[in-house]
């Protein structure tokens, strides 16, 4: 048994939406859940920029004692989830690499599309993991930068994210994908505005549940699995406003979010240099 909490971040709320899988599939783990609010969006960031945030982040992660990392942000994830991996300590998880196989698997016509951030798109991960488990397979990637801050919004059901997922989706329908990865830990938020634009005979593959999925076997594997029959506990902190954090949080975790601690990261900027 260990008993350390598993780190999860992402640049604000959206790795919530991992954070709930987790907490379903792995109901006796405890969890630090850190946002870094202060500095988000990543997505339109330049990726060396994000990879230093994402070793930061990772850094402080382990300084709270956690036995697990999982970069619940595909920004971070593309950008710097090797770099993590040598850095730190501890397993990191990503989300790429569970959301590549699982779309390398579902499609049948060999045509992925790619939904995801600008940062993401350029970084051309998905492309290589896909072609890792399927050289066959190819991927149509389109970036969205208008969706994460409408779904951040006050409507995020609203007819703007309707026409907004309509016009990301146009180019994929048009190349015949039949899977679609929705690259972005926001989107699930969203997924029935994407399943009704799509239709049923379009697979969507979203990181949540893949990724809690490979998180689960690791702790297996490594033998640092908590015991099980309790309830496990939940630790908020943000680079951000708390009060923000924990009202915007309730939507993408679809639990309370309560007592939101602030801290900095800037202390371990040295380490990851």
């Amino acid at each position: 048994m260990d008993a350390r909490p598993i780190g999860v971040f992402d640049s604000g709320v959206g790795g919530l939406t991992v954070l709930h899988e987790l907490l379903v599939t792995l109901p006796h783990e405890d969890a630090v859940y850190l946002g870094d609010n202060a500095r988000l969006p990543y997505g339109p960031r330049p990726l060396a920029e994000v990879r230093r945030f994402a070793l930061e982040v990772g850094h402080h992660l382990q300084e709270e004692g956690v036995k697990l990392v999982v970069v619940a942000c595909n920004t971070a994830t593309a950008a710097g989830l090797p770099d993590l991996q040598r850095a730190l300590d501890v397993p990191v998880v990503g989300v790429l690499h569970p959301e590549a196989h699982a779309a390398a698997l579902a499609t049948r016509k060999r045509r992925v599309g790619l939904l995801a951030t600008e940062a993401t798109v350029a970084s051309g991960r998905y492309e290589a993991l896909v072609h890792a488990h399927d050289a066959s397979v190819e991927v149509v990637s389109v970036p969205c930068p208008r969706l994460v801050p409408l779904i951040e919004g006050p409507d995020p059901f609203g007819d703007e994210t309707t026409e907004a997922v309509r016009e990301v989706a146009a180019p994929l329908r048009d190349a015949g994908v039949d899977t679609v990865i929705l690259g972005c830990t926001h989107y699930p938020i969203i997924r029935p505005i994407f399943q009704r634009v799509f239709g049923r005979a379009v697979t969507l593959v979203f990181s949540a549940d893949e990724t809690a999925r490979e998180v689960s076997e690791t702790l297996a594997r490594k033998g640092i699995e908590n015991g099980e029959g309790r309830e496990g506990s939940i630790r908020f902190l943000t680079t951000g406003d708390p009060d923000d954090f924990a009202e915007m949080g309730k939507r993408f975790l679809q639990l309370p979010v309560r007592d939101v601690e602030r801290v900095t990261v800037a202390a371990a900027a040295s380490q990851a240099a």
